[in-house]
């Protein structure tokens, strides 16, 4: 989707949003799959609601793009345009135990932040990439930890509302690889209360956790982590892995050979390539062993 309506281009600028016409998501998204459109940078949290109003008034569809991590996006012209939001400087505040983080920062950027100074328990989220908001949002967790246990506050656009609010941990329903925020609720920023713990401990948690994933992960790869989650009491990854699809490909998208719930975009795959392997692969699963594996990937308009 293009935006070329001079009264809205004009009420960008007065926003201060950035607009980058016909920007590829391919290279905003881990996976490198993803067709055009234009991309608004926002570098202020309260210029939201205008935007949004402003948007909505003159019919122009749009989506929240964090880090893009855990994303398929389809191909071609988008039907929407992309909003994401400008990390401001610094983006990461510690006032004791709290990390007030802003939900554009890098995660693993903010794990090593908080570890140099003493503050631990999210040495398991090291490796996962994307934005702190992008793990707030599918309650990021990893080798026994998640996110969700350490967040005290979460500022968040509430499209609902069309206003900014400020949530308390307790109002927020964190379960595995989901929360209770609604699909177009925007992350802004979030306080954290995260255990003390002497620099070298947290950094032989970081290490473990990092030889954990190089061992077992496609590291280097262009994936979007586990496409799906793991069913209760199960592995996705296991079953797929014992019904001896690792390699399986479809176009550019492949099976891992490491990670069997990894599908990773081998060359110049499209996400038509990659829908299909998806849904050969959860065919055969429920085929084999009678369970609806539900993906934890999100699919834009793919």
């Amino acid at each position: 989707m293009r935006i070329s309506d001079p009264k809205i281009v004009a009420g960008l600028t007065t926003l201060d949003v950035e607009l980058r016409h016909g920007t590829s998501l391919a290279e905003l998204t881990s996976l490198g799959i993803g067709g055009t459109t234009d991309l608004l940078r926002i570098n202020k949290h309260e210029s939201i609601p205008s935007l949004l109003r402003l948007l909505d008034e003159n019919h122009v569809p749009h989506k929240f793009l964090g880090g893009g991590s855990n994303l398929l996006v389809g191909d071609g012209d988008l039907p929407w345009v992309v909003l994401q939001l400008v990390s401001p400087e610094p983006d990461i505040v510690l006032e004791g135990k709290l990390a007030h983080v802003d939900a554009s920062a890098d995660l693993g950027r903010t794990v090593t932040f908080c570890a140099k100074h003493d503050l631990g328990g999210m040495e398991g989220l090291i490796g996962v990439p994307g934005t702190v908001g992008g793990a707030l949002r599918m309650n990021a967790g990893a080798y026994g930890m998640q996110i969700g246990t350490y967040v005290r506050e979460v500022k968040v656009y509430r499209a609902a509302q069309r206003k900014i609010e400020i949530l308390r941990g307790h109002q927020i329903s964190f379960e595995y690889r989901h929360t209770s925020f609604a699909p177009d609720d925007m992350m802004l920023a979030v306080t954290l209360e995260l255990p003390s713990k002497p620099f070298k401990e947290i950094l032989e948690g970081i290490r473990i956790c990092n030889e954990k994933r190089r061992s077992s992960q496609p590291l280097g790869q262009k994936s979007a982590g586990c496409i799906f989650k793991n069913p209760p009491g199960a592995s996705a990854g296991r079953m797929i892995d014992e019904l001896g699809l690792k390699g399986l490909t479809v176009g550019d998208a492949r099976v891992n050979d490491r990670h069997a719930n990894f599908f990773v975009n081998a060359g110049k795959a499209s996400a038509k390539d990659m829908l299909a392997l998806i849904a050969d692969v959860r065919e055969r699963v429920h085929k084999a062993y009678g369970v609806e594996l539900e993906n934890e990937v999100v699919l834009w308009n793919a």
